[in-house]
C-alpha cells in the first residue's frame, strides 16, 4: 500500500521527472532540428519531394518511446549541436512506431527493430544504415561519410565482393554498415557471417581500421562455428586492439557487445576465466568502463561485458552464479552511482533498464527488482520495466508474480503498435506459464483481438507479427483438442476481425491465417 501512495505522490508532485526530457517535443526525436513526424504514404511523398528540390538525401529515423536504445540515441547524438548543423545537410524524418501508418511505413521501408536510421538519396536508394550502437562521434563521421559519397550501399558491397577497387570511405561504410538492421537487404541473414570474412579478407591493408572492424565483426557473427576460422595471427590481432587504448576505443561498441561471441569464436577452449584472451579483455573492458569519453550506458555497457566474460562456463540461462566479489561491487556501486546522478528522461531509461539486467546477469535478483521498482514512477515508459520485472520473476519461477508484471504491463502500455505487443507477450507468458487457466487465456486473446479490430494497422509490420506470435500460441495451447470449444470462440471473434480487413488488401491472409495452421501455411 505504501508503495502505491509513493506512485501517487510522485505522480502528482514531480510531474517533470517523468516526462521523457524537458528538451524534446512529445513524438519526436529532438528539437534541435526541424524533424518531420511521417505516419503515411503522403508525408514521405512530401519529404522526398523537399528533398529532391533543395538536392538533399533524407534521413529517417525509426524509433519507439520506450525503446531503450531509442532512448540512447535521443540522449547522446540527435541532442548534440553538432548533429543539428549537419542535419542542414539533409530532411529529417521521424517514425514513431505507434503514429497511426507508421506499420506500414516499416514494411516499405522494410525496417522492424527499434532504432533503425537511414539515409537515403533524394531519389529514395538506400546509402546506408547507420548502427545505434556506436557513440556519437563515430555515429556523426559515418553519417558525414554517407552524405559525401552518396552511392547506395548495394552498390558497394557488390563491387566490394566481386573484388573491384573501392576508395577509403566506402570500406568505412562497409565496416560500420548496421547488418543488425539490415533485414537482410544485402544478402541472406545466414551468408552473413561468411560475408564478413570475406570483406575483412579483401579490404586492403593500408584500411587497418575498417579492416580491424570487419574482422571483429565477423568474429561476432561467428558463434557456432560460422564464418570466422580463426588462426594465431587473427588472434594476435584482436590480442593486440585489446592492448591498445586507441585501438579498443574505436572499436568499444563490437568489444562490449560481442564479447562472448568473439572469445568463443576465436577458442572456445579459452571461453573460460582467468585465460589470457579473457584476462586481455577485461582490461580492455576496465578501461572503457572508466572512459569519460563515453556515454553512462556505453560505460555500463562495457561493465556489462565483464558479467558476460565472468560468466563463461556457465549455462546461459542459470539463474544463480557465483561471480568474483571486487566485480559485483563495481557493478553495485556504478549503477548506484548512475541511479542518483542522471536527471535526463532518455538516458534514464537508456541506462536504468541495462543496469537491472546487468544485476539479474550477475545473480543479484533482488538488486535488480528494487531498481526497477524505484524508477517506475520515474519513467516515461513504465510498462518496459513492468516487463523487466515480469522477466526477471519468470526466470526465478514465480509465475504468478510473473503473470501479474506482464498484466500490468499490458494495462499500461501506450499507443496502438506497442500494446498489441504487450498484450501478445502477455497471452504467451498465460499460455506457458499457466496453461490451465483456459477462461484467463480465452479472455485475454478475446480481448486482444478486439484492440486488434479497433487498429486499422493491426495486420501491418511489427503488430501482425505481434498477433501471429500470439495465435501461434493459441493454436500449440489447442493443439492437444482439451481447449476446442474456446478455440472456437476465438475463431468466431478471429472471423468478425477479418471480415473488417477488405478482401484485395494484402494483409488480409495474415488474419485469415491466426489460428487456422492451414491457413497460415497457405499464406
Amino acid at each position: 500500500m505504501h508503495r502505491l501512495i509513493l506512485a501517487l505522490c510522485l505522480a502528482a508532485g514531480l510531474q517533470a521527472a517523468i516526462q521523457p526530457s524537458a528538451h524534446a517535443s512529445p513524438g519526436l526525436p529532438s528539437t534541435n532540428i526541424a524533424w518531420q513526424p511521417a505516419g503515411t504514404d503522403a508525408d514521405i511523398t512530401r519529404a522526398f519531394t523537399r528533398a529532391r528540390a533543395e538536392r538533399k538525401p533524407v534521413l529517417l529515423y525509426w524509433g519507439a518511446t520506450w525503446c531503450p536504445p531509442c532512448n540512447q540515441l535521443k540522449a547522446t547524438l540527435f541532442n548534440r549541436q553538432d548533429f543539428a548543423v549537419l542535419a542542414r545537410s539533409f530532411v529529417a524524418v521521424s517514425v514513431d512506431g505507434d503514429r497511426p501508418g507508421a506499420q506500414k511505413l516499416g514494411q516499405r521501408f522494410n525496417v522492424r527493430g527499434y532504432p533503425t536510421t537511414v539515409l537515403f538519396s533524394p531519389e529514395g536508394a538506400e546509402i546506408t544504415r547507420l548502427p545505434g550502437e556506436v557513440d556519437a562521434p563515430q555515429a556523426l563521421a559515418v553519417l558525414q561519410l554517407g552524405l559525401a559519397g552518396g552511392r547506395p550501399i548495394k552498390a558497394v558491397f557488390d563491387d566490394a565482393m566481386s573484388g573491384k577497387p573501392l576508395p577509403a570511405g566506402d570500406w568505412r561504410l562497409l565496416a560500420f554498415y548496421s547488418w543488425d538492421t539490415d533485414e537482410q537487404q544485402l544478402l541472406p541473414k545466414a551468408d552473413l557471417p561468411a560475408a564478413l570474412v570475406q570483406l575483412a579478407v579483401k579490404c586492403p591493408a593500408a584500411e587497418t581500421e575498417s579492416a580491424t572492424r570487419l574482422w571483429l565483426k565477423a568474429l561476432a557473427a561467428s558463434d557456432d562455428g560460422k564464418g570466422v576460422k580463426p588462426d594465431a595471427a587473427l588472434r594476435e590481432r584482436v590480442l593486440r586492439v585489446l592492448a591498445d587504448p586507441v585501438q579498443s576505443r574505436l572499436m568499444m561498441d563490437v568489444l562490449t557487445n560481442s564479447a562472448g561471441e568473439i572469445v568463443r569464436a576465436l577458442d572456445s577452449d579459452a571461453a573460460a576465466p582467468g585465460t589470457p584472451l579473457v584476462a586481455a579483455f577485461e582490461a580492455a573492458l576496465v578501461r572503457l568502463q572508466a572512459d569519460a569519453t563515453l556515454s553512462r550506458a556505453d560505460r555500463l555497457g562495457a561493465l556489462v561485458a565483464r558479467v558476460e566474460l565472468a560468466r563463461l562456463g556457465t549455462p546461459k540461462d542459470a539463474v544463480q552464479v557465483s561471480l568474483p566479489t571486487p566485480l559485483l561491487r563495481d557493478l553495485r556501486e556504478t549503477v548506484a552511482r548512475d541511479d542518483r546522478e542522471i536527471s535526463d528522461g532518455y538516458e534514464r531509461q537508456a541506462v536504468i533498464t541495462e543496469a537491472a539486467y546487468a544485476l539479474g546477469q550477475a545473480g543479484l535478483w533482488a538488486e535488480s527488482d528494487a531498481l526497477l521498482k524505484a524508477n517506475l514512477a520515474r519513467s516515461h515508459s513504465p510498462y518496459y520495466l513492468m516487463s523487466e520485472l515480469a522477466a526477471n520473476a519468470r526466470k526465478l519461477g514465480r509465475k504468478d508474480e510473473a503473470l501479474g508484471w506482464y498484466a500490468q504491463a499490458w494495462d499500461k502500455s501506450v499507443g496502438p503498435a506497442t500494446r498489441l505487443q504487450w498484450g501478445s507477450s502477455y497471452l504467451a507468458a498465460l499460455v506457458e506459464l499457466a496453461p490451465q487457466d483456459a477462461a484467463r487465456i480465452e479472455q485475454t486473446a478475446t480481448r486482444l483481438f478486439a484492440e486488434a479490430g479497433r487498429d486499422p494497422a493491426a495486420f501491418e509490420g511489427r503488430s501482425a507479427r505481434s498477433l501471429q506470435r500470439a495465435g501461434a500460441r493459441l493454436q500449440s495451447w489447442g493443439s492437444d483438442g482439451r481447449h476446442a470449444a474456446a478455440l472456437r470462440r476465438l475463431q468466431a471473434h478471429v472471423d468478425g476481425l477479418c471480415a473488417k480487413v477488405g478482401r484485395a488488401e494484402a494483409n488480409r491472409p495474415a488474419c485469415l491465417a491466426l489460428l487456422k495452421p492451414q491457413a497460415k501455411k497457405a499464406a
